[in-house]
C-alpha cells in the first residue's frame, strides 16, 4: 500500500510539472497541457481512423514480436545443441544489437516495401534478445539433474519439459518484458517514416505536420498506455503457460 501511495504521489508531481509548464510556455503549439492532451484522446477515441491505425500497428508490431520469438527460441535451442552454430551466430546477433535502429530503418527501405518495415524492425528488435537470454537460460539448467535424468534414461522430451524449460523460462520472460517495449517503440519509429496506410507511425506524421500539438501529444500517450497494456497482457499469457507447465511436470 505505501509503495502504491509513493507511485500515485510521483504520477501527480509530474502531472503537476507537466501542467506549470505548459501555463509557463504558455504556446499550445510547443506545448499542451494534461487536460488539453486528454481531451484530444477523447476527440480521436470517437473516430474510427484511430481503431483503424491501433489495429495496423498492433498487427504488424505483433507479428514481427513473434516472428523473432519463434526463431529466437527455435535457434537458441539448436545453439545449444550444436555449438559450431552458436559459434556462427555470435557475430550476427551482436551486430544486430549493437547497429542503431536508424541505420536498419534506411537500409531495410532499400530491400523491403515500407509497409512491412515495421515488421522487419520489431523482428530486428527481438530476436537478439530471445535468442540470448533464452540460450543463457538453457545453459543455466542443473548438471546434477541432467546427470541424474542420463542415469535414468529419461527421454529428451521429459528432460526439455522437466529440467531445460523451469531453468531457461524466467530468463524468457525477462526477454520477452525487454523486447516487447523495444520493439513497440522501434516498430513506431519505422511507421513515422515509412508511412504506411493504417498506422499510429502514420497518424503521428500527420500530427507534425499540421502543428497539431494536442493531438501529437494524444498519439504519445495512446502510444503509451497500448504498450503497458500489451506488456501487461503479454506477460500473463506467458505466465499462465509457464504455471501449464510446470503443473503438467
Amino acid at each position: 500500500m505505501k509503495k502504491r501511495c509513493w507511485r500515485i504521489l510521483a504520477v501527480v508531481f509530474w502531472l503537476l510539472l507537466w501542467q506549470t509548464a505548459a501555463m509557463a510556455v504558455n504556446q499550445r503549439i510547443l506545448l499542451v497541457s494534461p487536460l488539453e492532451t486528454l481531451q484530444a484522446l477523447f476527440s480521436l477515441l470517437q473516430t474510427a481512423a484511430f481503431y483503424q491505425s491501433v489495429a495496423g500497428s498492433l498487427l504488424r508490431i505483433l507479428a514481427g514480436f513473434f516472428a523473432g520469438l519463434v526463431l529466437g527460441v527455435g535457434l537458441a535451442a539448436l545453439a545449444k545443441i550444436y555449438m559450431p552454430l552458436r559459434e556462427m551466430l555470435f557475430p550476427v546477433m551482436s551486430a544486430v544489437k549493437a547497429t542503431p535502429v536508424a541505420s536498419f530503418v534506411i537500409l531495410a527501405l532499400i530491400w523491403i516495401p515500407s509497409k512491412n518495415l515495421s515488421i522487419f524492425m520489431a523482428f530486428l528488435m527481438v530476436l537478439p534478445l530471445i535468442y540470448s537470454n533464452f540460450l543463457e537460460g538453457l545453459n543455466r539448467a542443473d548438471a546434477q539433474l541432467l546427470e541424474m535424468a542420463k542415469v535414468f534414461r529419461m527421454s529428451a522430451f521429459n528432460r526439455i519439459r522437466g529440467i531445460y524449460w523451469p531453468a531457461a523460462f524466467p530468463y524468457l520472460l525477462t526477454a520477452m518484458r525487454l523486447s516487447l517495449g523495444m520493439c513497440w517503440k522501434a516498430g513506431i519509429a519505422a511507421e513515422v517514416i515509412a508511412q504506411p496506410k493504417n498506422s499510429i507511425g502514420s497518424a503521428l506524421h500527420r500530427a507534425k505536420v499540421f502543428f497539431s500539438t494536442p493531438e501529437l501529444f494524444a498519439w504519445t500517450l495512446a502510444i503509451i498506455l497500448l504498450s503497458v497494456t500489451l506488456e501487461k497482457c503479454m506477460l500473463h499469457l506467458v505466465n499462465r503457460l509457464g504455471r501449464g507447465l510446470e503443473n503438467a511436470r
